[in-house]
């Protein structure tokens, strides 16, 4: 009702037609904004129309403007036009700045007896001449505000009617793109001086209605085909309650197809109703293509925030089917965890073999899925490293299937394992034992191989899994994810592993609280820290880059290093614990040795760049590489000089990332000073970096391999997926009963077999 309200009231006169026709506003809709991430891209999101509530820029008595606030604004605006934006502000504040002024002619005009009465000046002056009397300074001080920037603004004043007559919006349009194409910011205001008084109850002690400036700013933004409108006013975006409410919680998401399902407020200190007819309004642009946040504005840098992509106020999406509340699905999973966690260790094992099992018996279904992403993906000029990580062979399926039975072969050893006992006292035993985290979120790129690998770990170690693959194994990810279901059934719901498709479902599971207990992304560095950023407080584990070092020293064994550093290089460009620097003792760059291995990586197709001092020993023509810290992932390498190692081991800290890190040398003290002074998860003594891996490292698999020094670090099984908890045997005792001296604490150590 109120969509229709808001239609009929702003869009009963004929419109221009190239915007009433069906078949643009459908291209419009399939074009407007549907990420956040897609904000921050100016040329999907060019167009800006900024709306700036009168609680934004008007003081809290309502008696002139907020001048500091006013300013922020503005140079965030200005930063936008910096960027290539096109801005157009819808503001408030001329009743407010009109009051100001008017309040003293108020007092001036007084009687003796007036004045001694109880009362605010100003309060009883009709706000349409508070706006006649405002409007011109409000003008003047965005223009002196704005001319700071070197930008120019103007002014333009609207009122409902003109949203009515088409000729009106004709010339509308005309002058606000005219404008626009000389980097002019546009200001909009309602023409209130001109305007209907206000009704009581829509409006706030004389204010004028927040509604109408929203409306507005909606129209606006159809009018102007904006790509996003910011809404922003004292409230932080849309609640699933009234804010004040118990339970109440920010929707970070809101599609429009809920707002039956939200119960709005009684008003706040803008207006009356104020953000029921708030959300109306977006609805309403957003259902004609433009891109909606409402956003509290008095908030520090609100709007660059916004722009940015980050997860600021409320963000309007697509319709979301009510089967698959994301909220429901994250209750399943708590639910099917914890009961998965007090199965019997044969149960949970049986569940994997039959995993293992499955993969091997739907290979044809498994490959045929796999097949289609893999040709999708050549189609959309995928890069070869990507499309490495994203195929599958039916010797990967035999090796993942293998991995699988090596996790369910130890499933026993795991959940309930008794890592300390101490006997407190007399009767008082305490045991520290082994219990799964609760529930993880695994998002992984390209990997599909990462599903059943994860999901045997998390089954194994007793917690419950929310899964985010990437799109481009969307098809081989539902076939594996079925199988991890049919696993499941055999004996704990199928719903304790949930699959989530959508960056949507993603954003919703993190604004939840309680649900998530650790995130870990598997993939690129944009996407590690795009979910550092969003995940709200929970712990993230895993690694941004995979800069892995080879470091050859002048006492290696030429045979044992050329194989190893072939092997680290071209066994699988594209994984993690691929070689992407080496470093080379400066006796060696004459030697057999070093032209040997560089050849047979020339011979592997592997291209060879240059660090400084090597470009300069050989003086060829062209630029040294000067960048090392670079994760190529493909047949790609940095070859650099070093004096001993300890120049190699400086080196390997100021640009390696923390995962793989290899000495090649006979010499064992020189092994040993690298090994113990490599600040990283991983270090070998002559053995390829490609070793660093769950599988080969004997955990059956690994969720992801991690860099933090919190935790678990390095390749992480099912070891890194639990923690402990504390349980303690008594027979009555109380704390008073040894604060008292009555009895003593013997603080035992005991044998961890009973």
């Amino acid at each position: 009702m109120l969509l229709k309200a808001l239609s009929s009231a702003f869009t009963a006169a004929p419109r221009r037609s190239v915007l009433a026709s069906p078949s643009v506003l459908a291209i419009r809709n399939l074009h407007r904004v549907k990420h956040r991430s897609e904000i921050a891209d100016p040329r999907k999101c060019n167009r800006v129309v900024i709306k700036l509530g009168s609680a934004v820029i008007t003081r809290t008595d309502e008696y002139g403007l907020a001048l500091g606030r006013l300013a922020s604004i503005i140079e965030e605006v200005a930063e936008l036009q910096r960027q290539g934006r096109e801005v157009i502000l819808v503001t408030s504040g001329a009743v407010a700045f009109g009051r100001q002024l008017l309040a003293q002619q108020d007092a001036l005009s007084r009687s003796i007896r007036q004045t001694l009465k109880k009362g605010t000046f100003g309060s009883g002056i009709d706000p349409r001449a508070c706006s006649a009397a405002g409007q011109g300074g409000l003008v003047s001080l965005y223009q002196a505000m704005f001319s700071q920037y070197g930008i120019t603004c103007a002014q333009v004043l609207v009122t409902k009617n003109d949203f009515r007559d088409r000729r009106t919006l004709t010339h509308l349009n005309e002058t606000m793109n005219a404008l626009l194409n000389i980097d002019v910011v546009p200001i909009i205001n309602e023409n209130d001086a001109v305007s209907p008084p206000a009704e009581d109850g829509a409006d706030l002690d004389g204010v004028i209605s927040v509604v109408d400036n929203d409306s507005l700013a909606s129209n606006i933004a159809n009018q102007m085909e904006a790509d996003l409108m910011l809404l922003l006013s004292d409230v932080e975006g849309i609640y699933n309650g009234p804010p004040k409410k118990a339970g109440s919680r920010l929707l970070e998401r809101f599609a429009p197809n809920e707002l039956d399902d939200i119960s709005f407020g009684a008003g706040s200190k803008v207006g009356r109703g104020g953000m029921k007819a708030k959300v109306g309004a977006a609805c309403w642009a957003w259902h004609k293509g433009v891109g909606v946040v409402i956003a509290n504005g008095m908030r520090p840098h609100v709007i660059s925030e916004i722009l940015q992509g980050k997860r600021v106020g409320t963000f309007f999406t697509d319709a979301i089917s009510k089967s698959t509340d994301i909220e429901t699905v994250a209750k399943s999973v708590r639910q099917g965890g914890r009961d998965l966690s007090v199965l019997p260790a044969q149960s949970r094992r049986e569940i994997i073999e039959r995993l293992a099992d499955l993969l091997v018996e739907r290979e044809k279904d498994i490959m045929a899925a796999n097949r289609r992403d893999v040709e999708e993906a050549r189609e959309n000029n995928t890069s070869t490293a990507l499309l490495n990580r994203l195929s599958l062979t039916p010797a990967k399926l035999q090796s993942l299937a293998a991995g699988l039975r090596q996790i369910a072969g130890d499933a026993d050893h795991h959940l309930g394992r008794v890592v300390k006992r101490t006997q407190l006292a007399d009767d008082l035993l305490l045991q520290q034992e082994t219990v799964p985290i609760g529930v993880l979120m695994v998002i992984f790129e390209s990997r599909p191989d990462c599903l059943p690998q994860v999901a045997s770990l998390a089954i194994a170690s007793g917690n419950g899994l929310l899964l985010k693959g990437g799109k481009e194994a969307s098809r081989s990810n539902r076939v594996l994810y079925s199988l991890v279901r049919e696993a499941l059934s055999l004996h704990a719901n199928p719903d304790t592993v949930s699959l989530v498709e959508s960056r949507d479902d993603v954003s919703a599971l993190l604004e939840l609280d309680g649900y998530i207990d650790l995130i870990i992304p598997r993939g690129s560095n944009d996407l590690v820290r795009s979910i550092t950023e969003q995940a709200n407080g929970v712990p993230v584990m895993g690694h941004a880059d995979g800069v892995c070092h080879v470091y050859l020293d002048a006492e290696a064994d030429p045979e044992k290093a050329l194989r190893v550093i072939i092997d680290a290089k071209t066994d699988y460009p594209a994984a993690c614990n691929a070689m992407e620097t080496l470093l080379v003792h400066k006796d060696l760059v004459e030697s057999p040795t070093f032209k040997s291995i560089v050849t047979d990586l020339r011979n592997a197709g592997v291209k060879i760049n240059m660090g400084p001092r090597l470009f300069d020993a050989i003086g060829i023509s062209g630029k040294p590489q000067t960048d090392f810290h670079i994760e190529y992932g493909e047949p790609e390498c940095t070859i650099e000089i070093v004096d001993d190692v300890d120049a190699a081991i400086k080196h390997i800290h100021a640009n390696g990332s923390s995962h793989t890190e290899v000495i090649l040398t006979e010499n064992q003290d020189t092994a040993k000073r690298f090994l113990s002074s490599i600040d990283s998860a991983c270090v070998f003594h002559n053995a390829s970096s490609r070793f660093a891996d769950g599988y080969r490292f004997g955990l059956g698999a690994e969720v992801g391999i991690s860099t933090s020094r919190i935790h678990a670090r390095g390749p992480v099984g099912v070891e890194g997926l639990l923690t402990t908890k504390w349980k303690l045997y008594g027979d009555g005792q109380t704390a008073k009963d040894f604060s008292s001296g009555e009895k003593t604490f013997l603080h035992q150590s005991l044998p961890l077999q009973e």
